[in-house]
């Protein structure tokens, strides 16, 4: 009987064993708290983005719209900056005793008849306008004259074959088939100190 009691003790104490090792593990072999597990325990936490430096933190302000990302730059005038006449205004001054002159009719072999001009803005050139009374000026006996033209030679002629031109450019003045052809009608004419026209040259227009 002794034995028998020995060996049903002996068989307990295994039991007991086994049935605490079997806990074990299934404690071991249980979930665990990893990520990797699919339902397994909260998810990791991880570390916030780090933002961007803002322009207050780098003291450095965005450019505005108005700022053309050049530096020192000057702005443009305005359209209506300049408003003063465009084109050519002003005459190279003459030598005293001599003018720009527009001779009218009446003119003869011995007289020149002219209104004095006054100067506007051409394109091209600056413009002699007539203005005034009517003026005359004899002509010296050895006065010269000098025909110009943007379409012949220059020529020079005495003061029958001038007056004659003036005649026929004062008839025509777009005319081309007269002794020479025409042009804008105004003269540069030296006077001499009795007061004589000793000089005049026709003004060549483009």
């Amino acid at each position: 009987m002794s034995a028998f009691r020995g060996t049903v003790t002996v068989q307990r104490v295994l039991g007991v064993g086994l049935v605490a090792v079997a806990a074990l593990g299934l404690t071991a072999c249980g979930p665990d708290n990893s990520s990797d597990q699919a339902g397994g325990g909260a998810p990791a936490t991880t570390a916030p983005a780090t933002k961007a430096p803002t322009a207050a933190a780098t003291g450095s302000a965005a450019p505005t719209g108005g700022q053309t990302g050049k530096t020192g730059g000057a702005a443009k005038p305005s359209a209506g900056a300049s408003d003063g006449p465009e084109g050519f205004c002003d005459a190279t001054p003459l030598p005293a005793g001599q003018k720009w002159v527009y001779p009218v009719k009446g003119t003869t072999a011995t007289t020149l008849v002219y209104k004095d001009t006054k100067t506007a803005c051409g394109v091209n050139d600056v413009v002699f306008q007539p203005t005034g009374a009517d003026k005359s000026a004899p002509f010296a006996p050895s006065a010269k004259g000098h025909l110009n033209s943007v379409m012949t030679a220059s020529k020079d002629v005495n003061v029958a074959d001038l007056v004659k031109h003036i005649g026929e450019c004062l008839a025509d003045p777009t005319g081309t088939k007269g002794s020479y052809p025409c042009s804008g009608g105004d003269y540069k004419i030296a006077i001499d100190s009795s007061g004589k026209v000793v000089e005049a040259t026709e003004r060549a227009h483009s």
